[in-house]
């Protein structure tokens, strides 16, 4: 099977970093056109891609940023892929100790900034007739989270409710909507330092626990994303694949 993305145009989201670094060189590497959003600027140097400072809280920086893509590539895009989210550096509290604006913040950017990413590229997608949308969830949207923060369990639990409504409603336009739910990965500061606040034992415990007895990579997840997002997929919408490495 080969996917081939050429003469297409790509917009990801929360690229600079991790999974979205690794879905954007992927897409780069077959042949689309790929335009890179975060709001860390610096660290989205080198990759294979326009780049671009961008808050996806903020609708009207959306909307501009889907705007220009669209002029430089002469066409709506044909692919989004979200996947701004995270802790936002967080660490877990006893509920009634987390404060609201924390609360938001998590739910703004994992499940608000998804819905308005989305809402952003749908007019240019309806008008072609043809799009793809896909959402990184997260498994702490299918069970618990190992983060113990509630927001970003319920954020990712929204933003796969936010998948298959969508999927139903958009269906009618030619347009898919997807989501990848990836298992535990140390591809950011956050993970990196919840990774390093278990004991020995516990690390060796969560690589053991995989079926396939190691830990996920970015490619894994681009790999997916990237099938959702080929016609190989064409008939396939709000559905949610864990990409976990286990059953």
């Amino acid at each position: 099977m080969r996917i081939d993305f050429t003469g297409q145009s790509v917009l990801v989201t929360g690229a600079a970093r991790g999974i979205g670094r690794g879905i954007v060189q992927g897409f780069a590497a077959a042949g689309a056109r790929v335009f890179a959003a975060d709001r860390l600027l610096a660290e989205m140097e080198g990759l294979p891609a326009a780049a671009a400072q961008v808050d996806v809280t903020d609708r009207a920086a959306l909307r501009a940023w889907v705007a220009e893509a669209t002029a430089a590539a002469g066409r709506a895009p044909d692919v989004l892929v979200h996947v701004a989210g995270g802790v936002l550096g967080q660490s877990p509290r006893p509920m009634e100790e987390v404060e609201e604006a924390d609360w938001r913040a998590i739910l703004d950017v994992n499940l608000t900034g998804a819905f308005l990413a989305a809402q952003a590229v749908v007019p240019g997608m309806k008008a072609q007739g043809r799009g793809r949308i896909v959402f990184i969830a997260s498994g702490a949207g299918l069970r618990t989270s190992l983060t113990g923060i509630q927001a970003y369990a319920s954020g990712k639990a929204g933003e796969i409710g936010l998948t298959r409504q969508l999927g139903q409603e958009l269906g009618r336009f030619g347009i898919t909507v997807n989501a990848v739910a990836p298992g535990f990965q140390r591809t950011s500061p956050d993970y990196e330092r919840q990774w390093q606040s278990y004991s020995p034992e516990r690390q060796a415990g969560l690589i053991e626990g995989t079926a396939l007895r190691r830990p996920g990579t970015p490619e894994d997840i681009a790999h997916a994303v990237m099938f959702f997002a080929s016609d190989y997929a064409g008939f396939i919408t709000g559905q949610i694949l864990s990409v976990s490495g286990s059953p």
